[in-house]
């Protein structure tokens, strides 16, 4: 056990994490040949295509140093704050931390917010200034920047490059000497943690552990204590690029169980794993449950699909554990799911994901978070979707959720994003000049305001170069209306939102000149009106497609034309009582990006 170090990767967004786990693995001659990509461990082609990490990745990779042989598992973390869950699961499966800063860039939000969840674990961190072969690399200020926030010596930071491979030998060697080696007892009753699974069509659901204490070998009787549930071992393993199965792994050590397992509800991510003839006394502490930040409704096009997009959700669960769902129905779109995102970011690839991997097409309605109503009977409702608000009548407050945003950015670009802050009800707390010329914005703002475009619009003021955290802190009153939008005086409670009350006109004008632009045009008019309660604040009418029925009057009598205008118009008349108007898939996408 004394040789087996486990480390994770972490950093913000795009500073080079994935191509420095590249040059690690190529180093150690783990992968090479054929199988040496860039990214090699991002293995979605999702992940390739808009050069992401959505999926922490683990891989066992082996090292002589000094003579003696060195086992290290490495886990690769994604960077974004949507996937912050997947960091935090990596975090608990290790004893050590590379924090990547980038010598270009310098430290950036996500940055601080995953070392702190490292701290919190006790992790050792390794500060480590990549990208150091480029000619705009700052050196000496990131430096600066990362002793004042780790307080350590300037000598202990790694100046490498994932490009050139310059330095991975003495993060190597880093490691080795720094990372404290995994504490277990492999004589003691079994303990292992669940940290991630996935689910394989021919073999059933593979769930990848890290050994606390005891021994597993291949064919013992095990027990999953969250469900209580007993399976063989038909294989235990470790993780290479591909995986190779042992006959039996010791405390300390990174692997994966499979045993034939079928129903996604039988695992959980942070379960314990112990044998049924010799259990541990108590499961080990899992992680925290993960807290949905934005809510949407995901709906089959086709109603009939219900079934197997419960399945696909089931499926991509145990891939994603911070995905939740429960059923729920709509007037307009039939029966579907109220499922829970990390954000935006998570919400678009959990689509593109449904429709690649289990090609599901869906339809999302328009996001929202979670607030608390409270009834004049002083009772409280969790209200996720504006259909489940009760009576105005009823109602005697709505608290709404808030955050504190910290927003890194230069000090050139300061004025625009305090004017988006203002604009989006946010509150200056506090700003601190990390260096000279990149400053800290504290804001407590309401989550509602961030969950469509905001992260979008700061980094295009910026110009990429403001970073964004945030982290939930109370429920607030506020003077929030229901906003509905009636198709010929029929609500659609799929385009429904929960509002503030000053920028509900606003909004309520914007979203019906996009749905008359959307909205094709049928036999009769087309009332499109955004109504607060009973009152009415916008309308537009899409008119009505007429055929011309006096073509075959020449001349004549006015009275011959107008006879057939009065046909006509019953006609219209009759269809626009039990006319029903199609709304198209993409005028529900539309409403998100009204700007």
């Amino acid at each position: 056990m004394k040789n087996i170090r486990n480390f994770c990767i972490i950093a913000h967004i795009d500073h080079g994490k994935s191509t420095l786990a590249d040059r690690l693995l190529e180093y150690t001659n783990t992968v090479s040949g054929k199988a040496m990509q860039a990214q090699v461990l991002d293995d979605m082609d999702l992940e390739r295509e808009r050069g992401i990490t959505i999926k922490s990745h683990a891989i066992q990779m082996n090292y002589t140093y000094k003579g003696e042989q060195y086992v290290l598992n490495l886990i690769d973390t994604p960077g974004h704050v949507d996937f912050s869950y997947e960091v935090s699961r990596s975090i608990a499966a290790c004893e050590g931390a590379l924090l990547i800063v980038d010598a270009t860039q310098g430290i950036q939000a996500q940055t601080i917010s995953n070392l702190y969840m490292a701290l919190e674990h006790d992790l050792e961190i390794i500060p480590v200034m990549n990208k150091m072969d480029m000619d705009s690399a700052m050196p000496e200020e990131v430096e600066d920047q990362i002793v004042e926030l780790l307080g350590c010596k300037r000598e202990e930071i790694i100046r490498a490059s994932g490009k050139t491979g310059m330095g991975i030998d003495e993060i190597l060697s880093a490691i080795i000497e720094q990372v404290k080696a995994p504490v277990g007892d492999p004589e003691a009753p079994l303990q292992c943690l669940i940290f991630d699974s996935v689910f394989n069509s021919f073999r059933g659901i593979i769930a990848y552990f890290k050994i606390i204490n005891g021994t597993i070998n291949k064919g013992d009787l095990v027990k999953f204590a969250a469900t209580g549930k007993e399976y063989n071992a038909d294989e235990i393993g470790i993780l290479k690029l591909e995986m190779s199965p042992t006959k039996s792994l010791g405390a300390g050590n990174v692997g994966y169980i499979i045993s034939g397992i079928k129903t996604s509800k039988e695992v959980k991510v942070g379960d314990t794993i112990t044998h049924v003839a010799r259990p541990c006394t108590k499961a080990i502490a899992g992680f925290e449950e993960v807290k949905p930040m934005v809510f949407a409704g995901v709906y089959p096009i086709e109603t009939e699909d219900f079934e197997d997009l419960r399945a696909s959700m089931e499926k991509l669960q145990l891939n994603d554990a911070s995905l939740t769902f429960e059923p729920e129905s709509s007037m307009a779109l039939g029966f579907g799911f109220r499922c829970g995102f990390l954000g935006m970011l998570h919400m678009e690839i959990i689509q593109e994901r449904l429709d690649r991997e289990f090609d599901m097409s869906v339809i999302t309605t328009v996001p929202n978070v979670q607030y608390k109503v409270y009834t004049r009977k002083n009772e409280l409702i969790e209200v996720h979707n504006p259909s489940g608000l009760p009576d105005i009548t009823m109602i005697d407050r709505i608290e709404e959720p808030y955050i504190r945003a910290s927003i890194i950015t230069k000090t050139s670009f300061i004025g625009q994003i305090m004017t988006l802050c203002l604009g989006k009800r946010g509150e200056l707390i506090k700003q601190d000049y990390i260096s000279g010329d990149r400053i800290e914005l504290i804001y407590e703002m309401p989550l509602g305001e961030i969950v469509f475009d905001f992260y979008d619009k700061l980094k295009s003021i910026s110009k990429g170069y403001a970073s964004f955290d945030y982290h939930m802190i109370d429920f607030r009153p506020s003077k929030l209306v229901k906003l509905d939008i009636l198709l010929n005086s029929e609500p659609v409670d799929a385009l429904s939102s929960l509002i503030h009350f000053d920028n509900s006109v606003n909004l309520g004008r914007r979203m019906c000149e996009k749905l008359r632009e959307l909205i094709p045009r049928q036999q009769f008019d087309i009332a499109i009106q955004a109504a607060i309660g009973a009152k009415i604040i916008a309308r537009e009418t899409i008119k009505a497609v007429r055929k011309d029925v006096t073509a075959k009057c020449y001349g004549g009598d006015i009275s011959r034309k107008r006879k057939l205008l009065e046909k006509q118009k019953k006609g219209k008349k009759r269809m626009k009582q039990i006319g029903n108007v199609e709304v198209p898939q993409k005028a529900f996408l539309a409403v998100l990006k009204l700007d």
